[in-house]
């Protein structure tokens, strides 16, 4: 085997890295996160957090939420920003893109609202960076919907 083959990362690592790319797009100031969807290890949608499209960024005081000192979990019903899952999504249908059978890999674990969107898109597979505020809620959704949701593990390379 050549060196260069046993660094190439696999296809978890290799979408997780991108996440992370995608990831600093996000406008949120609270949190970044992404989201990347795959079909056939083929990307065919993104999407990270903030502000709706046209509206300003929540760095230029676009969500009030966000500019706030509210502490983490209060006031959501004031975030105007969209989550990175919900973007992807919102992306893909933008696009007339299909995501039956995708595989979504994101930087956080999905809320319950992205959830619910996610077994609605038809998606089947979870694969997540960090675990945010997941619930058994969220956990038993996905279990009767049939999508399979983990947390990645990097692999060492070359393995």
């Amino acid at each position: 085997m050549k060196q260069a083959e046993l660094k190439r990362p696999g296809w978890d690592d290799y979408f997780m890295d991108i996440a992370l790319v995608v990831k600093r797009r996000g406008n949120c100031l609270r949190r970044q996160v992404a989201a990347v969807i795959v079909m056939d290890h083929r990307i065919i949608s993104t999407g990270y957090n903030g502000t709706p499209s046209g509206i300003r960024n929540c760095f230029e005081g676009g969500c009030p939420r966000c500019a706030s000192k509210v502490r983490s979990g209060r006031n959501l019903d004031q975030c105007v920003c969209a989550h990175a899952e919900e973007n992807a999504i919102i992306q893909a249908a933008h696009y007339g893109v299909a995501l039956r059978g995708a595989t979504l890999y994101c930087t956080e674990s999905p809320c319950l609202l992205c959830a619910k969107m996610i077994i609605s898109a038809g998606i089947k597979k979870v694969i997540y960076g960090n675990k945010y505020h997941f619930s058994r809620q969220v956990s038993a959704l996905f279990g009767e919907a049939g999508v399979v949701c983990r947390r990645h593990v990097r692999r060492r390379e070359g393995v």
